[in-house]
């Protein structure tokens, strides 16, 4: 099983990174009813840090982020329950088929490889990014350090002079169109 399709399924909620119950129902080639009705029988195997039900703000958040088409909207009858990655290590203590074994082993890789990823990034990369940052922001306010240092009065003349030069800019635009010949008149050459 490729893990990019699984890691598309993994998203950030409340701070964690969690799959959908209609996600891992359609991994594990069960209806979510099922998978969910599973989790139910078995609910000692799941507390609050391994599972949780998702608010109302947090299901529109979600279907917001994604292209959500009718057929799964019509599907969506309560807010969907969100699995942590040890949540999800959980069901496949509590769904036993061969399916959901190898699907299992899928996910824990998907999680595995983007924990490997994130922890990947070079620390003095952040480093420079944040100086690079710190820079541009002093030469910003280096730049407008002036703008922002002059009073009202000088205010009032920098609009009257670029609203002086912007008639300027209007009368010689009208200035510099051809004139046309006034009608019954024939000028003639030479």
């Amino acid at each position: 099983m490729e893990l990019q399709p699984i890691q598309n399924k993994i998203y950030e909620i409340r701070g964690q990174r969690v799959m959908l119950d209609r996600d891992l129902a359609e991994l594990y080639q069960v209806t979510t009813g099922a998978l969910n009705q599973a989790v139910k029988r078995n609910a000692e195997r799941f507390p609050s840090d391994f599972m949780f039900q998702l608010t109302d703000q947090e299901t529109e958040d979600w279907k917001s982020q994604i292209v959500i088409t009718n057929s799964i909207t019509m599907g969506l009858r309560r807010n969907p329950y969100a699995f942590t990655e040890q949540g999800v290590s959980m069901l496949s203590a509590v769904l036993k088929s061969p399916i959901a074994i190898q699907t299992s082993i899928a996910i824990m890789r998907a999680f595995v490889a983007m924990r490997q990823f994130i922890t990947a990034l070079p620390g003095d990369r952040i480093g420079q990014i944040e100086a690079q940052i710190k820079e541009l922001k002093d030469y910003i306010n280096d730049a407008f350090a002036d703008y922002n240092d002059i009073n009202e009065d000088t205010r009032v003349q920098l609009e009257l002079i670029n609203q002086a030069l912007a008639e300027l800019q209007a009368h010689k635009k009208l200035c510099s169109r051809p004139r046309k010949p006034v009608a019954g008149f024939i000028k003639r050459k030479g």
